[in-house]
C-alpha cells in the first residue's frame, strides 16, 4: 500500500540536506521539517484522519510547538479534546505546564519528529505529573536514533507514520 503521508512529506519538501544541529544536540546532514510540511492542509488533514481512526484515546496532546497543530487537527478529526504541553512554565496566569484537562484520562501524545526521544519523554513526564495515563505516542517521522528504546524503557510504545529511512530512500 502506498504511503500517502510519505509522498506528501516529499512533495512539501520536508527533507533538506546540509549541516544541521538537531533539538537533541546531535549533528545531522539532513533536516526533517515536518512543521513546515504540516502547514499544508492536505497533509495535516490526512495525518489527523489517520490518527483519529487508528488510535484509541480520551485526549490528544502535543508538545509546543510542533505537536500543537497536530493535536488540534486530530482533535477536530476525532471530536475528542486536545491538550498542549508548554515548553516551559509561565510566571503569570495559572502557571500550568498543561493547557487542557488530562487528569485521569487516557492521553495519546503526538509529535512531529523524534530523534533521541527527549522531547517525547518530557511530554510524557509532564502529562503523567498532571495525572494522565500515557502508554503510546504517535510521531509523524521517527529518525530511528534511539527514541523507541528510550520510550519503551518508560512503558511507552512509539508508533511512527513514516521513518526517516523511508524519506531518505524514496
Amino acid at each position: 500500500m502506498e504511503n500517502s503521508i510519505l509522498n506528501l512529506l516529499i512533495q512539501y519538501k520536508a527533507v533538506e540536506f546540509g549541516d544541521f544541529t538537531l533539538a537533541s544536540g546531535a549533528r545531522s546532514k539532513y533536516y526533517i521539517d515536518v512543521k513546515r510540511a504540516i502547514m499544508q492542509p492536505i497533509l495535516l488533514g490526512k495525518i489527523a484522519k489517520m490518527v483519529a481512526e487508528q488510535y484509541t484515546f480520551d485526549v490528544i496532546a502535543g508538545v509546543a510547538v510542533g505537536g500543537v497543530p497536530l493535536a488540534v487537527a486530530v482533535s477536530l478529526a476525532s471530536g475528542k479534546p486536545c491538550a498542549i504541553i508548554r515548553a516551559a512554565a509561565k510566571d503569570h496566569g495559572k502557571n500550568q505546564m498543561i493547557i487542557g484537562d488530562v487528569s485521569g484520562k487516557n492521553v495519546l501524545l503526538i509529535e512531529d519528529v523524534t530523534t533521541s526521544g527527549g522531547s517525547s519523554k518530557y511530554g510524557i513526564d509532564e502529562l503523567r505529573k498532571a495525572g494522565a495515563m500515557v502508554d503510546s505516542i504517535v510521531v509523524v517521522v521517527d529518525r530511528d536514533n534511539g527514541a523507541e528504546t528510550l520510550l519503551a524503557a518508560d512503558g511507552v510504545n512509539l508508533h511512527s507514520l513514516v521513518r526517516a529511512s523511508e524519506l531518505l530512500n524514496h
